[in-house]
């Protein structure tokens, strides 16, 4: 058992990932580590070159961050998998104070310039491992942290929600885990849980600096003021930390500007919303039909 707050991050081997489990390890989390990759090598990028990350490197990753990595290999597609899982952390923590649903099936083609039907079927597996696996590391979460009357689930989501972006899949899943957030707030109410999905910007990754070069154009300027990811883990701690925490609940929050109202900074810098761009998030909705 531990005294420290335990997190734990879905699809961490690298990426958004990777950045934000470093992220709780700066605050002293004691960090829970998924992911399927345990040899380097295992992943590709756009261009079709190596990208780097292990679920044993982040770990290690977030204890020289100051917490405690715990890598843990698992394919968030297998249900079995992920059971287990849940059922260690409770063993080994005793508790689960943040579960950051971050796990996404990223195929080959999801920044070609394409109509959906002419990228391989392959993709709309999003809706599988980035959609469906988050609704189930939720539930197993939410069997933890409702005995112990507290605890925050949160989603990582970006502005394809709203506006087009890498197609329909992709935004599907967006929409898909903030409505997630939305309507597990509603169950979730009273119990000292909370439910938030939080839009990233574009963020400074493997797979990003990669489309940089693949597609300068489009990229060099998102770049330039990109989030690192270990900013979003910050800005989920300060929300679940935060007296209004539970008005905070079910809003789908652009990352920008809840950090701004929480005073929390990416490495000393204010990041832009892009809400004017690219649009905003659905209000929360108080109607309720059973």
């Amino acid at each position: 058992m531990t005294t420290h707050k335990v997190a734990l991050v879905t699809g961490a081997s690298r990426g958004a990932g990777r950045g934000i489990a470093r992220g709780f390890g700066e605050l002293g989390y004691t960090v829970y580590v998924t992911g399927r990759t345990i040899s380097p090598g295992d992943a590709k990028g756009w261009d079709g070159s190596v990208l780097p990350g292990t679920v044993a490197e982040t770990a290690a990753e977030v204890t020289r961050a100051g917490g405690e990595g715990i890598p843990v290999v698992c394919d968030h597609g297998d249900d079995a998998q992920v059971a287990a899982l849940f059922a260690r952390i409770k063993r080994e923590a005793g508790r689960l104070d943040v579960l950051f649903n971050n796990a996404t099936y990223i195929h080959r083609q999801l920044i070609e310039k394409k109509p959906f039907w002419e990228k391989d079927l392959d993709a709309v597996r999003i809706l599988d491992v980035g959609l469906r696996s988050a609704y189930v590391a939720s539930w197993h979460a939410a069997q933890i942290m409702v005995p112990q009357g507290r605890g925050m689930i949160a989603f990582g989501s970006s502005f394809g929600a709203s506006c087009y972006m890498h197609g329909p899949a992709y935004g599907a899943q967006k929409a898909g885990v903030d409505k997630l957030a939305h309507d597990m707030e509603h169950d979730l109410r009273g119990t000292g849980v909370v439910a938030v999905s939080i839009w990233m910007g574009p963020l400074v990754t493997e797979r990003s600096l990669t489309a940089r070069q693949t597609n300068p154009e489009q990229y060099e300027e998102f770049i330039a003021n990109a989030e690192n990811p270990e900013f979003t883990a910050h800005i989920v701690d300060a929300v679940n930390c935060a007296p209004n925490r539970d008005e905070l609940s079910g809003q789908t929050l652009i990352g920008a500007e809840i950090a701004r109202a929480l005073g929390v900074t990416d490495r000393g810098h204010e990041r832009p919303s892009y809400r004017e761009m690219l649009g905003s998030p659905c209000p929360k909705n108080p109607a309720a039909v059973y």
